[in-house]
């Protein structure tokens, strides 16, 4: 007991004095040649101390520099430093070094600089100092263990034990000049703390920074606020994994405040996870368990924000350029709920990603209003249910949804949609249950959508633009859409089917077909939205069209007109607004009504009775109360809005007519003067003289298509009296002709008409 006792005193004042000796005859700045050669020849960079070289004794070893800066090999002295340093300072343990163990006890690092830079060929400057001292790394722990042991010592008696108890970085400065991309990045206010630092089990780490962006090279620019900035603050137990070159951060929660315009309320994300795992040799990023939380604001203010939560799982493998986002869920206010998955692939060349995204069901009108769209359509509950579930591809340009399921309110929609990135290409190609496109139209055009009057309110505000001018001088369309029904305009369209294609604002209708009230509706068109106004053609046909359901429809009351409508025609027209076009119309056409009927008149009673006066004779037949017609055609021509036609015919048993007149749809007026005879026929509606079947029986039909149609039509008395004075004359001069030629021979009463004729020359 006595020798071990004396052993420990020995040993106990051989330290004291070798403490006292050290402090007291070696001066720290002599190892200032040793340590900067050192540096110089393991990493290549030029190296100044500029500040004091210190340490400290008891109850830790300690070594300080102050103001240290390097530069690279190939860098001019004149230019920023590549590093630099305010104070750094590392300790290690006492008692340790007792034991032949090295037990770092602190690192501190104070007002850190870093200047990165890449060229525009996307060399960094740091990658040949990174490159050295990969392949002197071995030797530099040879070298610099016994540095730090001092002169004379053992690198292999000694062990380093890696357990710093703490790690600090304060108010570091790094900054990247980006030449490849035309950026400066800047990260200042770096601090990082960290305890129990030890590669074999997990210890405490929290960092703070500012990263700022800034869109010039300059340095100059720094002097003005940034394009973005963000706040940025870690909090975490880190484990390290030397072998792999690797970390994991466990229960790590990161806080970022951003703010993409100066001034403006910055954005917040928090992102937690129960573990995230990284390895440099394998190239990979795992995330369990992920949470991303953030509260975004909107210049225009979002009511404290719009906060939103999504979590999800990932797992990226940097070598193969794949990664995976599963088990995402998306919730935030107003019934947001949104799952799906995601795969990317080779993002460095050519991004490509594919996955599935369902949208449970929402009501939209909160989230369009949030996006700075106010609905200004008719029905105020259109877009309160709306979901969609798909499966999603696409690259950095270009997503596509197919197969797409789309819920709008009672429409059902399933198919394909894809669409540029940048906005310029559109392609559709759906297929639907119901829909009424009135529901969406704007307020004012979806209540003159049929066959309306403009109302005063449109005189009191601007009519409403029917397509978005701007979007389809650029846009490149390929749509498809085919319905079971359609409503647009109050008519109700049976499967529609419909084809557009367009590219630098010149869009074409290719094909228009449905079902149209008992018959089929056709058309072809074109659009060229590349010039204001607006510049529209168009082909439409109709054929074996009900006539009386339709005019029911547009006249919401009872159709008095009946029968099977043929049509069609080619017009072109300018605008935007349904006032416009209709204003501007031009273009040919023409109509066909087979069994016709006019409900609640009839004309051939009116004519016949009309007939019996003129020979003083009464009518005693028993008239039907309608006016039916087997045939009804003509050809027309409008000219800025306005319908005429002066070739209309109308065939009634025992009746032809004929007539000329107009059609102001606009207005819903019009104005048509026909021309009827009687033609001797079986089923003739009366029985007249034969020299009164010559008689041309005008009748006028005038007014608008809301006033009664029993007021409409009437037997033109002046026109009819003339005509008849007409047929009289005609008469008498005939029989003078007969009574001449008896008398002279034939072709006398000529002669003599030819002869006045020639008095009066």
């Amino acid at each position: 007991m006595r020798i071990v006792l004396a052993a420990v005193g020995i040993l106990g004042m051989l330290a004291v004095a070798s403490v006292v000796y050290v402090t007291t005859f070696m001066d720290p700045e002599d190892f200032k040649p040793r340590l900067t050669a050192v540096v110089e020849e393991q990493t290549g960079l030029d190296i100044e101390l500029d500040g004091a070289l210190a340490w400290s004794f008891y109850p830790r070893i300690g070594v300080s520099v102050e103001k240290a800066r390097a530069w690279l090999d190939e860098q001019d002295k004149d230019t920023p430093p590549f590093a630099g340093v305010e104070r750094a300072e590392v300790s290690v343990a006492f008692a340790p070094l007792l034991r032949g163990e090295i037990a770092v006890d602190g690192l501190t690092l104070d007002g850190l600089r870093l200047n990165l830079r890449r060229n525009e060929q996307g060399e960094g400057n740091w990658e040949p100092l990174v490159q050295r001292m990969a392949e002197r790394g071995e030797k530099a722990e040879a070298v610099l263990a016994p540095a730090s042991a001092g002169p004379g010592a053992d690198a292999a008696s000694l062990d380093v034990a890696l357990s710093i108890a703490s790690v600090k970085v304060n108010n570091a400065d790094l900054r990247f000049r980006d030449a490849r991309h035309g950026t400066l990045w800047h990260v200042d206010k770096l601090n990082v703390t960290g305890s129990n630092v030890n590669p074999q089990r997990s210890f405490p780490l929290k960092a703070a920074l500012t990263l700022s962006r800034y869109e010039s090279l300059d340095a100059q620019a720094m002097t003005h606020p940034p394009a973005a900035s963000s706040e940025i603050e870690l909090d975490t137990r880190l484990t390290l994994a030397p072998a792999e070159h690797g970390f994991v951060l466990e229960s790590p929660r990161l806080a970022t405040r951003t703010r993409l315009v100066p001034d403006a309320e910055p954005q917040a994300l928090r992102l937690e996870a129960s573990r995230i795992e990284a390895s440099l040799d394998h190239q990979r990023l795992v995330v369990t368990d992920g949470a991303l939380k953030g509260t975004l604001h909107h210049p225009d203010g979002w009511k404290g924000g719009l906060a939103l939560a999504l979590t999800f799982a990932f797992d990226g493998d940097w070598g193969e350029q794949v990664a995976t986002v599963n088990d995402m869920r998306l919730t935030g206010p107003d019934e947001l709920r949104a799952r799906g998955r995601l795969t990317l692939e080779n993002w460095r060349d050519a991004l490509r990603y594919d996955g599935q995204l369902t949208l449970k069901p929402l009501s939209l009108r909160p989230w369009l209003k949030r996006l700075g769209v106010t609905p200004n359509i008719r029905d105020p509950d259109a877009f309160s249910d709306v979901s969609l579930t798909s499966q999603i591809d696409g690259d950095a340009e270009r997503i596509r949804l197919a197969p797409l399921s789309l819920v709008v309110d009672n429409t059902t929609l399933t198919g394909a949609l894809a669409a540029d990135l940048d906005g310029t290409a559109l392609d559709v190609d759906l297929e639907g249950d119901t829909l009424n496109a009135d529901r969406y139209l704007p307020a004012a055009a979806a209540q003159q959508a049929g066959i309306e009057p403009v109302r005063r309110a449109l005189a009191q505000n601007a009519p409403p633009a029917l397509l978005p001018q701007p979007l389809l001088a650029s846009l490149a369309l390929d749509g498809r859409l085919a319905l079971g029904t359609l409503t647009l305009g109050g008519l109700t369209f049976d499967t529609p089917r419909v084809a557009l294609q367009g590219r630098d604002g010149s869009h074409r209708l290719k094909t228009l077909e449905a079902g149209f009230y008992g018959g089929k509706l056709s058309a072809t068109g074109r659009l060229d939205a590349g010039q204001v106004p607006l510049e529209w053609a168009l082909a439409p046909r109709v054929e074996g069209v009900k006539l009386a359901p339709l005019l029911k429809t547009l006249n919401e009351g009872d159709a008095r007109l009946s029968g099977r409508l043929d049509a069609g025609g080619a017009f072109t027209t300018q605008g935007n607004t349904r006032e416009d076009l209709l204003r501007r119309l031009n273009g040919k056409g023409q109509a066909e009504l087979n069994d016709g009927v006019i409900a609640g008149v009839n004309v051939s009673r009116q004519l016949c009775e009309a007939v019996a006066a003129v020979q003083e004779r009464e009518t005693t037949r028993d008239w039907n109360a309608n006016t039916r017609f087997e045939r009804a055609d003509a050809t027309f021509t409008v000219r800025d809005g306005v319908v005429q036609s002066d070739d209309v015919l109308i065939t009634l048993p025992g009746i032809d007519v004929h007539g000329e007149g107009q059609y102001d749809p606009g207005h819903r007026q019009f104005d048509v003067l026909a021309s009827i005879r009687l033609v001797d026929t079986a089923d003739a509606a009366c029985k007249v003289n034969p020299r009164l079947a010559k008689l041309a029986l005008p009748v006028r039909c005038e007014g608008s298509l809301g006033a009664e149609p029993g007021d409409w039509c009437r037997v033109d008395q002046d026109t009819l009296a003339d005509s008849v004075s007409r047929l009289v004359g005609d008469e008498v001069g005939s029989r003078i002709e007969e009574k001449l030629d008896e008398k002279l021979g034939e072709g006398a009463a000529q002669e003599l008409r030819d002869g006045l004729k020639r008095l009066f020359d």
